[in-house]
């Protein structure tokens, strides 16, 4: 597993001052077009959640839906989408949060999740917390059996997870 661990790793691209200067982008879009990587990467985040009952993957908005569905399907488990405002047709419930330079909002279909649902949140990359934070929150107004968060990468040096001690937490790469 290591040796495949490395090997993901390798195939992210860091990306220098985008969206702004000082920030070095992890551009998953690299690993996601060989289809040998994607595989690799979706049964490795498959394998940590085989067998604990998922019912629900919700996927942010917009790159936690290309692994999430995935990961929905490899689960036999229906898929959520959590989106920015006005995205989402019928009734929602949202959640305003705090960024750097501003706030922002997610919105999930109030219909979407219920209370024996076992939920999987997934997103591509753990920064400062903030949007999974927020998305853990709207999930959980909506009382759900369980929750358990993951990504496929995780900026550790930014202490995200610390936002979500209230969760079980996995990522599968860390920088």
């Amino acid at each position: 597993m290591n040796n495949a661990i490395e090997t993901l790793s390798a195939a992210i691209r860091n990306v220098p001052d985008f969206p702004k200067k000082g920030i070095i982008f992890k551009d998953i879009t690299t690993l996601l077009m060989d289809k040998d990587l994607l595989k690799t990467a979706a049964d490795l985040l498959t394998e940590k959640y085989q067998g604990k009952g998922i019912t629900k993957v919700v996927g942010i908005e917009s790159r936690g839906f290309v692994l999430g569905g995935i990961l929905a399907y490899n689960l036999g488990a229906g898929f959520v989408l959590l989106r920015k405002p006005g995205k989402l047709p019928a009734d929602t419930y949202s959640i305003e949060y705090q960024l750097e330079y501003g706030t922002d909002k997610l919105e999930i279909h109030k219909d979407s999740i219920n209370e024996g649902d076992v939920v999987l949140l997934h997103d591509d990359l753990l920064a400062t917390g903030g949007s999974a934070e927020a998305a853990a929150m709207l999930i959980n107004k909506m009382n759900p059996k369980s929750l358990e968060v993951n990504f496929l990468i995780e900026l550790e040096f930014l202490n995200g997870r610390d936002r979500l001690r209230f969760a079980t937490v996995e990522s599968l790469l860390k920088f």
